[in-house]
């Protein structure tokens, strides 16, 4: 479930990097991302 939730808040926010921010922020954008996605799916004992 945590994977699934994670892959998720990823995919979403990344596309909204993506149309949000020119190419080289969207990219640069994708580390805390991730990490935002990791934490809210692993660290916040909301799942």
């Amino acid at each position: 479930m945590q994977r699934k939730i994670f892959w998720i808040t990823f995919t979403v926010l990344g596309l909204i990097a993506d149309m949000a921010l020119p190419l080289w922020w969207a990219l640069a954008a994708t580390i805390p991302i991730g990490y935002a996605s990791w934490w809210f799916a692993y660290r916040s004992d909301w799942f």
